[in-house]
């Protein structure tokens, strides 16, 4: 139930993207606008999650979810009715907040409840990725038939998502209580190696929203299929990400969590140099392998977040969780910079360089030593030579 709460709100991160081709069509808005659209979903975000992150380290803010929930369906569906572009921004703006708000209290609402188990973790983000692969399932059917006008439908899945999730929540409530002190107060915090995460973390981001942000539009160039081509990209996209989490989960039973982020980021290279360099249908074949490639870590960041920092798990789920599909989009606007005075294929060849920082960056990486990371069954160090 909480993974379909996540796809509730996931949906609106990706439907910020899907919304993008339909604003270029009806109002003529550039790389530079669509830019600051995709920045507006996710600057407020970025700035406040971690913020979110520490209040749930102090209070219990179960509440917070549904609300949350239904504030990012509420900015999604005025960004139609908005008009001009300040108030579009404003309302895209609104939608992060919402985003920002949920997903530190969920992460630490299901680590209490499954004791700290990646493989649950990596159920609960699949949520998410679902969520983002129906966005464009949902609003380009619904935006082609009724344009932007039509975008305040979209506050219908919030809607019934804040009324699912409230109903857990009740049934949760006394289980959390006692779950969530069995987890609590455990090893000491590893700042440095949470650090290095974080900022791996922010690699991955920058260049899975800087893909999501102009693939559609990318597709559309090299398949030549109109809003129909830009669509199923972005499709492609997020199921292959519901398929990668899912997949990581499985991976760290064999090689470990830290073996895991590194052979991912490794491989994920020439993943996305497919995606900027290979022409026509077989565009789509790479970005698949992208976001495969780019989610097996995802869950993963989420468990060692919260293991490195196990007296702060609120303020590990917001960094690891939270900004994982939210920071990127502060750097979206270079990419569309980058597009308007260079050209899109430029901008997104800027892009390879952030899996190889990743990757990079995972070397320095350990699997924690923790006490809790030893009774939750993680898999041992991970040999520093991968």
């Amino acid at each position: 139930m909480m993974a379909a709460g996540h796809a509730c709100v996931d949906l609106y991160q990706g439907a910020v993207p899907a919304v993008v081709p339909f604003l270029v069509l009806e109002r003529n808005y550039g790389y530079d606008a669509v830019s600051g659209i995709v920045m507006a979903a996710t600057l407020l975000s970025s700035v406040v999650q971690p913020l979110f992150g520490a209040l749930t380290d102090r209070h219990r803010l179960s509440w917070l979810i549904p609300v949350a929930m239904t504030t990012a369906g509420l900015g999604v569906a005025l960004a139609g009715p908005a008009g001009s572009y300040p108030l579009t921004w404003l309302a895209i703006a609104l939608s992060g907040l919402g985003v920002a708000a949920y997903h530190p209290e969920s992460a630490r609402l299901v680590r209490s409840v499954s004791r700290g188990d990646h493989l649950a973790m990596s159920w609960f983000s699949v949520g998410g990725n679902i969520g983002f692969a129906l966005a464009p399932v949902i609003v380009a059917p619904l935006l082609s038939a009724g344009g932007l006008r039509a975008t305040p439908w979209l506050l219908v899945p919030a809607l019934l998502g804040a009324a699912l999730t409230t109903a857990v929540l009740r049934s949760l409530s006394r289980p959390v209580a006692a779950a969530g002190q069995a987890v609590a107060r455990r090893g000491s915090d590893d700042w440095p190696a949470f650090a290095r995460l974080t900022a791996i973390v922010v690699f991955r981001s920058i260049v899975y929203i800087g893909l999501s942000a102009f693939v559609g539009l990318w597709a559309q160039q090299r398949v030549a299929g109109g809003e129909t081509a830009g669509a199923v990209a972005l499709f492609v996209l997020f199921a292959g990400g519901a398929v990668g989490t899912l997949l990581g989960g499985r991976l760290v039973q064999v090689w470990g969590r830290v073996r895991t982020l590194r052979i991912a980021y490794a491989a994920s290279v020439p993943a996305v140099a497919g995606v900027v360099l290979v022409p026509g249908h077989g565009v789509y074949f790479f970005v698949a392998a992208s976001a495969i490639l780019l989610y097996v870590p995802f869950s993963l960041h989420v468990t060692l977040g919260q293991d490195y920092l196990p007296n702060r798990v609120g303020t590990a789920g917001g960094v690891t969780l939270g900004l994982a599909v939210s920071v990127g989009g502060v750097a979206t606007p270079a990419v569309g910079a980058i597009a308007e005075h260079a050209s899109l294929q430029v901008a997104l060849g800027v892009l390879i360089a952030f899996p190889v920082l990743a990757w990079v960056f995972a070397r320095s990486l350990s699997e924690p030593r923790s006490l809790e990371s030893r009774s939750a069954g993680h898999a041992p160090v991970a040999s520093t030579s991968d």
